[in-house]
């Protein structure tokens, strides 16, 4: 946010006055930011236009509900809510008091991701979608299985669902142009720990047109960001789709109608490369996007953007799904918006 430069006023807050201000200076945020030691305090300054709310998910519904009716717009982490009731509630809160909301997703706001549209869009290169693969894991160290609060039923209960299946389930979506699937079904074999919070699930995903997708996320495996969309004529791949590898370029590679040589002993027409250069990162553009949003509303009388909302509860409905899979034995969930 101190990198974003925007006419936006944000607050930072923290639980003691001394902790807020220590995070501002670690994080080159100006002098003149504002500084507080209570979520009240905060929400009651005339001058903040904005909150942004990193707190555990079962804290949502209470403080994203009560920043909304503060007339404060709303950055939030995700998932926004524990399950889609909840997120309504928060919607509602928003809409009845005229504030923006939008989740911390970020790679979406990377260039990249628009350029990699671009070419699913491409009739001629990429064809008729017809699967995605979306996979998000990392290798936790114990420390963090026993005390992150994304492992705790009372803070983060959605666990590894809510953390790292938010992504996989958000790029499925993207790449569906964010139309729901029809169906989902959890995979057998999920991994909870001794509190019931999900350290490792996947799920199947399925288009009554035919489209079908997969997801894996866990707590419990090696680093990897891999998506890959596969249409009639082209896929797309890339394994750093939540964060790339390099603050200010990100690539993908692409392949229109490759073949095998006739001996059968090569590809003809190999998968091409392309790299973005970016000149901000990600979460730079995240925040200025939801600023401008913020801004066009401050000066121009505009209703918040419906946009951004209406993408988190889709990623929501199908979350709830999968943990509805999950608890019914897998079996297939179907998807009612």
């Amino acid at each position: 946010m101190a990198k974003a430069d925007t006419p936006i006023r944000f607050g930072i807050i923290g639980r003691s006055i001394d902790k807020a201000a220590n995070f501002a200076k670690v994080n080159g945020f100006p002098p003149e930011a504002n500084i507080y030691g209570s979520y009240e305090s905060l929400l009651d300054d005339p001058d903040i236009d904005a909150v942004y709310l990193p707190l555990p998910t079962s804290l949502h519904i209470k403080w994203a509900v009560l920043t909304a009716q503060k007339k404060k717009h709303l950055l939030t982490e995700k998932p926004v809510a524990l399950n889609v009731a909840e997120f309504d509630q928060i919607l509602k809160a928003c809409e009845e008091n005229g504030v923006q909301i939008m989740d911390g997703t970020m790679w979406v706001h990377n260039p990249r991701t628009q350029r990699m549209k671009d070419f699913l869009n491409d009739k001629e290169r990429f064809g008729q979608l017809k699967t995605v693969n979306s996979c998000l894991t990392l290798f936790a160290d114990p420390d963090f299985l026993k005390n992150d609060i994304r492992v705790k039923p009372d803070l983060d209960a959605l666990g590894a669902l809510g953390d790292a299946g938010w992504y996989g389930i958000r790029s499925i979506l993207w790449a569906a142009d964010y139309e729901l699937p029809k169906t989902v079904t959890a995979l057998r074999g999920p991994v909870l720990n001794e509190a019931g919070v999900i350290l490792d699930c996947g799920a199947s995903l399925h288009w009554e047109d035919g489209k079908t997708a997969t997801f894996h996320c866990s707590f419990l495996s090696n680093l990897t960001m891999n998506l890959t969309a596969i249409g009639t004529c082209g896929t797309l791949h890339l394994t750093d789709f939540v964060l790339p590898y390099q603050e200010h370029e990100a690539s993908y590679t692409t392949s229109t109608k490759p073949g095998l040589n006739e001996l059968v002993t090569g590809w003809v027409a190999h998968p091409s490369e392309h790299t973005v250069t970016v000149d901000l990162p990600q979460e730079v553009c995240m925040v200025r996007e939801f600023a401008s949003l913020v801004e066009n509303i401050k000066k121009n009388g505009a209703q918040p953007d419906k946009k951004w909302p209406t993408i988190s509860r889709k990623t929501q409905l199908v979350l709830d799904a999968v943990k509805t899979s999950i608890e019914k034995g897998f079996e297939p969930v179907e998807i009612v918006s």
